[in-house]
């Protein structure tokens, strides 16, 4: 390891696709379901990678080529060996809900006062942390936010063992992968994990002591720095100002108050804001800089972004989706103010054997807030065309093109997951 680690240092960077090679660069051939780099180590080579890790025997005697048994895991043991190697604080986030914000957030309010390395959109998984791990450079950043995301039981265990985070947080706990988690309680004892690892380490853990079962699953840790959303006693308590499109919200600190308008939709985004404002408090920014850097920040990529068309208004949340934040989203829109209201919801996956009834309960959500205009897209929707007949169903977002082409001066909701694709109807609207 202490070899290769070596060419690590001395190269550009990591890459792992050939069609972005940097000159320099450590190649890291995977392989996946449908691709193997590791055919691709000559093209590496010649493209400008001054190294190659691969599995390819072919290469055995190349002096530009490492050979390992799976380069995953061999990514995986360079990015552990190197943050045993880092002297900057890091920070982990997990959660069911808002993770991205949550890291977006935190990363702009602790940029105020530090030069700060975040992981890149959704690059949270057992291939993505690695990568986080191995673009931070202790001489370039004073501090690292890495997300951490799971689908399965024991992954945050081993992605928070990659990152060793000296601080962490869970955003929330809800319903979603339970295909894979088989519960919720297998959801919540995969997120748990994030803080018996901080556990381990005695670091310290941001909470929402307002949420009942982040404060279950932390137990009796007492090296916390708190938050809420109620009456509670914490270090840092907010409220929302009032229902409005956008978040705006009022936050406590040492008997300081302080006001924040924000480019978020949605009152659940307070959750959110108020972490990030956690961790830049316990991390020395000040107030006036925290304030100023949730003001600022604008969602992106579809997540939970207002737009203006030429003939409607759109709240775009069209990234991730599952019966947590679809039911938040809809109680939320359904709080606002706005005539010829709309929504397009994306069906949910990976709920295994619940999958019908959190859908039945979504559209009992619709009709129990009176939103009777609703485009339903997957064909998980299906099974419920009988009892709520006026919707409208459809197995794709393909087949709504003359529908929201159709929709003029309307208020819509377009909420599901990226692999629903209702991206594409932005355009349209």
């Amino acid at each position: 390891m202490e070899d290769l680690y070596s060419v690590y240092l001395s190269s550009t960077g990591i890459c792992t696709d050939t069609r972005n090679i940097i000159d320099g660069c450590l190649f890291v051939a995977l392989k996946g379901e449908r691709f193997d780099a590791n055919e691709l180590v000559a093209d590496a080579l010649k493209g400008g990678a001054a190294h190659v890790l691969t599995s390819n025997i072919t290469f055995k005697d190349n002096k530009q080529c490492t050979v390992v048994a799976d380069t995953l895991v061999a990514l995986q043991e360079l990015a552990t060996y190197h943050r045993q190697h880092l002297r900057i604080p890091v920070i982990g986030i997990t959660g069911t809900n808002g993770k991205t914000t949550t890291k977006e957030l935190t990363a702009a309010v602790l940029s105020k006062k530090y030069r700060v390395l975040a992981t890149k959109g959704n690059l949270n998984n057992h291939i993505g942390v690695p990568l986080t791990l191995l673009s931070i450079n202790d001489k370039e950043h004073d501090i690292a936010v890495v997300e951490m995301g799971a689908s399965h039981p024991g992954e945050i265990k081993q992605l928070s063992g990659f990152s060793k985070p000296d601080s962490g947080l869970i955003t929330n706990v809800g319903i979603a992968h339970t295909e894979g988690f088989g519960s919720f309680e297998g959801v919540k004892a995969t997120k748990r994990e994030l803080y018996e690892q901080l556990k381990s380490t005695s670091g310290k853990v941001f909470i929402n002591i307002s949420n009942t079962n982040l404060v279950g699953m932390l137990d009796n840790y007492s090296n916390i720095f708190s938050y809420t959303t109620d009456s509670q006693i914490a270090n840092i308590s907010g409220k929302v100002s009032g229902p409005s499109e956008l978040l705006s919200f009022k936050w406590e600190h040492n008997g300081e108050s302080h006001e924040v308008n924000t480019h978020l939709t949605g009152a659940y985004n307070l959750e959110n804001a108020l972490a990030a404002a956690s961790v830049g408090t316990y991390y020395g920014v000040s107030a006036s800089d925290i304030c100023a850097a949730i003001a600022e920040y604008e969602p992106t990529n579809g997540r939970s972004q207002i737009i203006q068309t030429d003939r409607n208004r759109v709240i775009m949340d069209a990234y991730n989706a599952n019966p947590t934040s679809m039911m938040a989203s809809v109680k939320n829109f359904a709080s606002l103010e706005g005539d010829n209201k709309v929504v397009v919801l994306g069906a949910m996956r990976e709920l295994g054997s619940i999958e019908t009834e959190m859908h039945r309960n979504l559209l009992a959500a619709l009709v129990e807030n009176n939103i009777t205009k609703a485009y339903l897209v997957g064909p998980e929707f299906s099974p419920l065309k009988s009892e709520f007949s006026s919707f409208t169903y459809v197995n794709s977002a393909n087949e709504l093109t003359a529908e929201m082409q159709s929709l003029n001066k309307a208020y819509i909701l377009v909420k599901g997951s990226h692999s629903n694709r209702l991206d594409k109807l932005k355009d349209l609207l």
